[in-house]
C-alpha cells in the first residue's frame, strides 16, 4: 500500500474507533501540504461512501494569525463540508459522535455563481459570486493529543479536523454588512460569553472566501455555484461538554443554536 492510501486508512480507522494518537506514524505522515491534500481527498471519499453523503462545499482552517503561528504556517488550509455532518439550526448532536467537541462561531457563505479560474480574487471582487451569508457553528474534532504539535499536513489530511457544521438561516441582505467590524458572540448555557468579530479571520471573512477561490485551482478545483464556505473561528474557542447548549449570535445576520446530548 502506498503512503497516501496507508495514511487515509489510518485516519479513517481513528475516526471509526474515536481513538487519539500523538501523531501519525513516521512512515505515513504527510510530508507536504500537497501530500496532505491527497490523503484528505481519499479520506473524504471514504466518508462519502460510508454515509452515502455528498460534498457541500469547504471549511477553512487556520484563518487567524494566532493559529498560523502555532502551526508554523503562513496561510490557511481547507477541508470539505459533507452532507451527513451538516445540520440546520437548531441542532442537537450526540456527544458520543465526537472525539473532541471544539465549538467555533463562523461566518458562512453560499456561492451564487461558478467562480472562473485564472483571476486573482480579493474581498471586493469575490462579492459578485456570493449569493447569501449565514451564521454558523463548526464543531472541530481531531484525533491528536495536541493539534498544535502535529503540523498542518497532518491536520488537513484529516479533512482539516472537521467534525460537523450547523448553519443558520441564509441572509440575502448581507451586502450592507461590514464583516470586518461585525460583532459575534458565543454564549455557553446562557451564561459564559466569548466575544469576537469578523476581523479575526484574515481581517474580513470575505478575504477568506477570496483566498479559497485563489487556492482551489492549485489542486484542480474551483468554487462552484451552490458551494457553501465556512470561514474560521471569530471568537475564543470552547471545548463543549456533554449536555451543553451553545448559541452563536451574529446580530442582523441571525443566530445558530447547538446542543449536545448528555453523555
Amino acid at each position: 500500500m502506498d503512503r497516501v492510501s496507508a495514511a487515509c486508512e489510518y485516519l479513517f480507522d481513528l475516526r471509526q474507533t474515536r481513538q487519539q494518537v500523538a501523531a501519525l506514524p513516521a512512515d505515513i505522515v504527510p510530508r507536504s501540504l500537497a501530500e496532505g491534500y491527497q490523503v484528505q481527498q481519499r479520506l473524504v471519499q471514504n466518508l462519502l461512501d460510508q454515509f452515502g453523503a455528498q460534498p457541500l462545499g469547504y471549511k477553512i482552517a487556520c484563518t487567524s494569525e494566532l493559529a498560523q503561528k502555532a502551526l508554523g504556517v503562513d496561510g490557511p488550509f481547507f477541508g470539505v463540508l459533507l452532507s451527513h455532518s451538516t445540520h440546520r439550526s437548531p441542532a442537537t448532536l450526540p456527544c458520543a459522535n465526537f472525539t473532541v467537541r471544539c465549538v467555533e462561531s463562523e461566518f458562512g457563505f453560499e456561492m451564487a455563481e461558478d467562480v472562473p479560474t485564472g483571476a486573482i480574487y480579493t474581498a471586493g471582487s469575490i462579492r459578485e459570486f456570493i449569493g447569501t451569508a449565514m451564521p454558523s457553528i463548526e464543531v472541530v474534532d481531531h484525533r491528536y493529543h495536541d493539534w498544535k504539535t502535529v503540523g498542518a499536513p497532518s491536520l488537513l489530511a484529516d479533512n482539516a479536523i472537521h467534525g460537523a457544521w450547523v448553519a443558520g438561516k441564509p441572509y440575502s441582505g448581507w451586502r450592507t454588512i461590514d464583516f470586518a467590524s461585525h460583532p459575534v458572540s458565543l454564549v455557553v448555557n446562557g451564561e459564559k460569553t466569548f466575544a469576537g468579530s469578523g476581523a479575526a479571520v484574515l481581517g474580513n471573512p470575505l478575504n477568506v472566501v477570496a483566498w479559497l477561490a485563489n487556492e482551489l485551482p492549485k489542486f484542480g478545483r474551483r468554487l462552484s455555484r451552490g458551494d457553501r464556505v465556512t470561514t474560521g473561528v471569530t471568537t475564543g474557542i470552547y471545548l463543549a461538554e456533554p449536555g451543553d447548549h451553545l448559541t452563536a449570535e451574529f446580530g442582523a445576520l441571525g443566530r445558530v443554536e447547538l446542543s449536545f446530548t448528555p453523555r
